[in-house]
């Protein structure tokens, strides 16, 4: 029988395989996952411009030099930092300093502060909500009105922000810190969406805006967005760091999980809570056994399943305790063709993964159940 005391061997997300979307600091991302037991699918979804290459950035920073603005609004620490070096390295590091000395300096967040300080400057005010809809409430309540305010951008203009500032009078200067690109190589792209479609992950996350809008964009060109887009509304969970990332998503009407804390480690730990509650728990044959995406664990002992495996289970799980036909296993078995032999080999690889055959009955004549405890029946009969 199961114990309920019993103390797993491993991490919480076990079982389950997460795609990872970000460029930078994505090794940080996927060690934190797989130090938690996911497997990793990893597709930068785009690259990013190195800033002292880019012409735009360079003429944002010489128009400020020139005319000096009212206010300057920071919105990441590495955007900032990286402006500042990039700056240095066209010999403007010291005028940009003493322009962004003279004027009213917002900084997004403790990160951002942290950057404006070390380079030796200091905000003059910063929200403890790290919400950028905080800072545009102060510069409204202040009046924008003729006011000149340049604001960092994250890759792409930050939508109704801008445009809020510019029907209240202030004229905006826009300074991309950073410039996105599609991705060199676009094979693991592919690959991602392709494991989407399939079902072959679990929870699929977000760190910038512009790699969601990415992966959706090349999901179009090769015709799979409604695919990836109902993949992504029943199966597949999209886990976005914050809801400025999630504006992409949210525009084709997908559903996105963000952690209170717009950090990498809380989007861990809300999947952490997430993915394990979105997993099936069934009761059978004495054994308390869940399924998750690419394993189960049985009375918690995690057990690895082939993807043919893992494709019967769910089948079976669908309606615990009623015989599912050969036929119906056959339709769920990925490319299995007609014969209905390639059911009963994956039936018997199935069970000996498991490490208890006696979790599936075999129905002669019919097919094949779920040996759900007696107790279970009625709570399960309708599911």
């Amino acid at each position: 029988m199961y114990d309920e005391q019993q103390q797993p061997e491993h991490g919480p997300l076990a079982g389950f395989t997460v795609g990872v979307t970000a460029a930078r600091r994505a090794d940080e991302l996927g060690a934190l996952l797989q130090r938690r037991g996911a497997a990793v699918l990893h597709a930068p979804a785009l690259r990013i411009v190195p800033l002292s290459d880019d012409s735009e950035l360079l003429a944002a920073t010489k128009e400020i030099i020139q005319r000096t603005p009212d206010v300057v609004v920071a919105t990441t620490a590495i955007g900032f930092r990286g402006w500042i070096e990039a700056a240095d390295g066209w010999g403007l590091g010291e005028d940009l300093l003493a322009r962004l000395r003279e004027v009213e300096l917002l900084a997004r967040g403790p990160k951002v502060k942290g950057a404006v300080r070390a380079a030796g400057l200091t905000e003059h005010w910063s929200p403890s909500s790290e919400s950028m809809a905080e800072v545009l409430d102060r510069l409204l309540e202040e009046g924008v009105e003729g006011r000149r305010i340049a604001v960092q951008l994250h890759g792409e203009p930050l939508p109704g922000f801008v445009e809020a500032l510019r029907e209240g009078g202030g004229e905006v200067l826009g300074v991309p810190v950073y410039r996105w690109l599609p991705p060199e190589d676009i094979g693991p792209v592919d690959r991602l969406l392709d494991a989407t479609v399939s079902r072959g992950l679990d929870a699929l996350t977000f760190t910038s805006a512009p790699a969601a809008a990415s992966l959706l964009s090349r999901a179009e060109e090769r015709g799979l967005l409604a695919e990836v887009l109902a993949a992504l509304n029943h199966d597949v969970l999209p886990a976005c760091v914050g809801p400025v990332t999630a504006l992409p998503l949210q525009a084709r009407g997908i559903d996105t999980v963000q952690p209170v804390r717009f950090r990498l480690g809380p989007l861990v730990q809300l999947l952490c809570q997430e993915l394990p509650g979105r997993a099936r728990s069934l009761p059978i044959a004495g054994h308390q056994v869940e399924i998750r995406g690419h394993a189960v664990l049985v009375d918690g002992a995690l057990r690895p399943v082939p993807p043919a495996g893992m494709s019967l289970l769910r089948a079976l799980s669908r309606r615990p305790g009623w015989v599912v036909p050969r036929a119906d296993l056959l339709r769920a078995l990925p490319g299995a063709g007609r014969d209905e032999h390639a059911v009963e080999t994956a039936m018997a690889r199935l069970r000996t993964a498991l490490g208890a055959p006696k979790l599936i009955q075999t129905v002669v004549k019919r097919g094949y159940r779920l040996a759900l405890d007696p107790a279970a029946d009625t709570k399960y009969a309708d599911v």
